[in-house]
């Protein structure tokens, strides 16, 4: 259908590229089968030259999920689009999306090429990848800031060599809606075969303008829409899918006139869908973020309560359940059984195993001995804990702490270390300026001498919240650390907020024992 908005997926690439961010093949695979639950057209599983792991992820991706086209990201080299063609290969359809700059200050200063040469090194590069798939999509990176003349020329060239997809990225979101339409609606208007390809758009939030853009963008004449999940992304992100998909939906009377016909986009699953990438890249969703953000449906004002009580669509222009979100927080107790608590998992969209469903309803045992309410948050929280760790090689035995206002703080921690079938124990105390501290210092001495690492990871940031209400309220701290030049990102949770800490902070020491022997090359459009 020639006017529906295809949404295209990058969460597992672009997304990926969120500071701290980083996610291993089994996480990649189990995201990608909610997106597709969630409908999205397009799949971009990685950049499959990038390193062993993002290829096997990509690889992967193409054989196990259906549904979607499954793509990869490649420069315009032969050797990133031999790899991309090589891991999309399984795929029942499978894209190679391949770029190269457009814009006169990328070609002076990064790539030190012509106009002429960059023309046709993208010619090039298309005619090779179509050796590999018949679906070529070609993206004029920082087309924003390129010369609208030569952009019409390259866009021309890409289409006559092969592309069936053509991508306008405002690659630094430096562009305003008004502007970046018009761009739009110019190549629609100057390229002579742009009738032969769908034309796409992939926005940056760096002024906070992606979905505006994306939105203006379609209105003339954009037909393919590059997202991510809770807008994650390079810098401050891209076009959040949430909200470029409920504008579609809410606003379809107005943009009806446009010709736009709607994604087949199940709503429904955004709100599970959020909260499983929050949970296994370990950024969380602001408060006040549109459509999945915990106050997006939250009503303080009286006037706006009143009203909402006597007609939800007076302060509603959607409703919690369309997206997903669950009408009532209140959810099971310390008498509830089994059955009861792997449907509310069912319910919340946590996709868990039979076998950890176990484990999981005896931590949620324990949890009601210590919380007299137990919230959807509190479950939530117990299971993406329980998710993240699938690759875990340190666990939490044991911790004491020692701590007061004339004492040095001082901290004894023991671990569960198991690594290639092997399981040990290792126990190790130390002080610090604080029972935090002192308890980071404690888990790197354990590290040295587990791992032999000869640095540990110094901590950037430190933050905690409230996973639900009450004084009984579990914590939820994120930790992002630097190791060799590499930002991760660590969660924990627990209603004691230094056990939630340590969590955290071991969360942080696997993904880097997981990702230590990987290299990632950073490619951004």
């Amino acid at each position: 259908m020639k006017d529906k908005i295809i949404i295209f997926d990058t969460t597992l690439r672009d997304g990926e590229q969120s500071p701290g961010a980083s996610l291993n093949v089994e996480q990649k695979i189990e995201i990608a089968g909610q997106l597709s639950r969630l409908g999205v057209d397009i799949i971009e599983a990685g950049v499959p030259i990038s390193s062993p792991g993002d290829f096997e992820a990509v690889r992967r991706i193409a054989k196990e999920i259906r549904g979607p086209v499954i793509a990869g990201l490649a420069r315009a080299m032969e050797k990133d689009i031999e790899a991309c063609g090589k891991a999309i290969r399984p795929a029942k359809r499978g894209r190679i999306h391949t770029f190269i700059a457009t814009s006169d200050i990328h070609l002076k200063y990064k790539l030190k090429k012509s106009r002429e040469e960059v023309l046709e090194i993208a010619e090039r590069s298309i005619k090779y990848a179509r050796r590999f798939t018949d679906d070529v999509e070609f993206s004029a990176e920082d087309a924003g800031r390129s010369d609208f003349d030569y952009l019409c020329r390259i866009v021309e060239a890409a289409i006559k060599a092969g592309a069936s997809t053509i991508n306008i990225p405002d690659t630094v979101g430096y562009a305003v809606p008004s502007e970046f339409g018009l761009t739009i609606k110019g190549l629609m208007e100057r390229v002579p075969n742009i009738h032969r390809a769908v034309l796409s758009v992939h926005c940056h939030n760096d002024l906070g303008l992606s979905t505006a853009n994306s939105i203006s963008a379609v209105m003339n004449g954009a037909r393919q829409i590059e997202c991510t999940i809770n807008g994650i992304g390079e810098r401050a992100g891209n076009c959040s899918l949430e909200e470029v998909v409920m504008i579609l939906k809410t606003r379809q009377q107005f943009l009806k006139k446009y010709g736009i016909v709607l994604p087949e986009i199940d709503t429904a699953q955004i709100y599970k869908t959020s909260k499983l990438v929050s949970s296994l890249t370990g950024i969380p969703v602001q408060p006040n973020k549109a459509i999945v953000g915990s106050n997006a449906f939250a009503h303080e004002a009286g006037i706006h309560q009143d009203g909402v009580l006597k007609k939800s669509l007076t302060y509603e222009i959607m409703t919690p359940r369309s997206v997903g979100v669950p009408s009532s927080n209140l959810v099971l107790g310390k008498h509830s059984g089994r059955h009861a608590f792997s449907k509310k998992l069912a319910e919340l969209g946590l996709k868990v195993g039979a076998g950890d469903v176990d484990s999981l309803f005896a931590r949620f045992k324990e949890l009601t001995d210590k919380k007299k309410t137990v919230f959807d948050e509190d479950i939530m929280a117990l299971a993406e804990e329980k998710l993240s760790g699938k690759m875990e090689i340190f666990s939490l035995e044991y911790f004491h702490i020692s701590s007061g206002s004339s004492v040095i703080p001082t901290a004894t921690i023991k671990v569960n270390f198991s690594r290639a079938k092997k399981n040990a124990k290792f126990q190790e105390a130390a002080y610090g300026d604080g029972p935090v501290d002192a308890a980071y210092h404690a888990i790197d001495k354990i590290v040295a001498k587990a791992l032999k690492w000869k640095t540990v990871p110094k901590l950037i940031d430190y933050s905690i919240r409230s996973v639900s209400g009450g004084k009984d309220a579990q914590g939820d701290v994120i930790v992002r650390a630097n190791y060799a030049g590499v930002a991760f990102t660590g969660r924990g949770a627990s209603t004691d907020i230094i056990e939630a800490s340590i969590k955290s902070y071991l969360n942080v020491i696997n993904k880097i024992a997981y990702a230590k022997s990987k290299k990632e090359k950073v490619i951004s459009i």
